[in-house]
């Protein structure tokens, strides 16, 4: 018989029946079923699970090093004893007597300076401040001010005073006090004459051939 007319042979596997009752002509082998894991399994795809080794502890920070007390800033170092001031002072005069003679030699005729005094020292910061607000100005020439270095040498005979009161005489105090009276008349007067060329130069140029207001040193 050809392969063509042969008949289909159906085989009825099932091992019950309808009724729920144990199929006689059923294989009597039980049927293995081959359980395949998902493709999706994370455990089955995983691979062989190794054992997880247990986590050492950190080793303990070692301890930092003991940095050493910043000195303060502000901290003043001790001054001069009184025998280093005193071989200071005899160095000083020797040096400076030393350079008069050789001034005296080179330029005969020349006089002695005089000796530093209370009175030369006001004089001297005195003379400085009329100079800063323009006092050594010739005539017809525009005055040049500097009226912040007036004032700083006018406050320092302020506290020339304030620290020297009730230690002069009083020819000293009356000098100290007339030179303080003096420059600080003149400091008001020119800042006010300072404003008024200020404004003056606002409104319209100085004339020609007249020296104009005074003028800051920058």
């Amino acid at each position: 018989m050809s392969e063509q007319n042969k008949p289909f042979v159906i085989t009825d596997r099932r091992k019950f029946t309808l009724e729920g009752e144990p199929r006689p002509d059923a294989d009597p082998s039980p049927e293995k079923e081959k359980r395949q894991p998902a493709p999706d399994d994370p455990i089955s795809s995983a691979g062989p699970v190794r054992a997880v080794e247990p986590i050492s502890e950190p080793p303990a920070p070692s301890q930092p090093a003991p940095t050493q007390q910043a000195v303060p800033e502000d901290e003043v170092p001790p001054g001069p004893t009184a025998e280093q001031t005193e071989q200071s002072r005899l160095a000083y005069e020797t040096t400076a007597d030393r350079l008069d003679t050789a001034i005296r030699a080179a330029n005969p005729g020349v006089e002695h300076p005089s000796a530093m005094s209370f009175e030369g020292l006001v004089q001297s910061v005195y003379m400085t401040a009329i100079m800063q607000l323009g006092g050594a100005t010739p005539e017809g020439q525009q005055p040049q001010v500097d009226i912040l270095g007036a004032r700083q040498s006018i406050d320092m005979l302020a506290v020339l005073a304030e620290k020297t009161k009730g230690n002069l005489t009083a020819d000293e105090s009356r000098l100290l006090d007339s030179a303080l009276f003096e420059l600080r008349m003149a400091f008001l007067e020119i800042t006010q004459a300072l404003a008024r060329s200020a404004a003056a130069k606002a409104q319209q140029a100085p004339a020609p051939g007249k020296p104009a207001g005074p003028s800051i040193v920058r």
